[in-house]
């Protein structure tokens, strides 16, 4: 069976046959998996009554461990958002009381954002629904495919700048 690449690979190969495909091959496939994924992940956030970018925030902060706090800041490195966009998720959440603002005992200008209870119990149960939900998205690849795709991923990212905060 074919997808909608091989479709587009075979048009090129009919137009440009000069051109070496696999890169696009590749990156195009990793495009049309994430844009498919995230409506299919968003759908789970929304039994929770989330939204994928309040659910990154609560995540972010309930994996931190305790206290469950980050500075703004963090939180949008974290995320690869704007700070304007990071105040705008933070103050909904806020509004929600699933978090709170306070100010930074180590710094007299900053602030930290911390995990409320209610956030902590709504994210501790939405986060178990979005395993449950990755977990089926993968289940067409076997625990060896997931663990093999798993690894390139990683390597990818490292080769593009994405390596963890030390």
């Amino acid at each position: 069976m074919k997808d909608r690449i091989d479709q587009i690979l075979g048009q090129w190969k009919r137009e440009r046959p000069d051109l070496a495909l696999r890169p696009m091959e590749i990156v195009g496939r990793i495009q049309r998996a994430a844009a498919a994924l995230r409506p299919r992940l968003d759908e789970t956030h929304a039994l929770s009554g989330l939204q994928g970018e309040s659910f990154d925030v609560l995540a972010s902060l309930r994996r931190s461990g305790p206290p469950y706090q980050l500075s703004p800041t963090r939180l949008f490195r974290e995320m690869m958002l704007t700070s304007g966009a990071m105040t705008n998720r933070i103050d909904r959440l806020e509004a929600a009381g699933l978090v709170t603002r306070r100010s930074d005992p180590d710094d007299r200008r900053g602030t930290l954002v911390r995990l409320t209870a209610k956030g902590e119990a709504l994210v501790d149960s939405a986060v178990a629904l979005h395993v449950a939900n990755e977990e089926r998205l993968l289940s067409a690849l076997s625990p060896r495919e997931q663990q093999q795709l798993g690894d390139l991923l990683r390597k990818l990212l490292l080769a593009l700048g994405d390596a963890a905060e030390p």
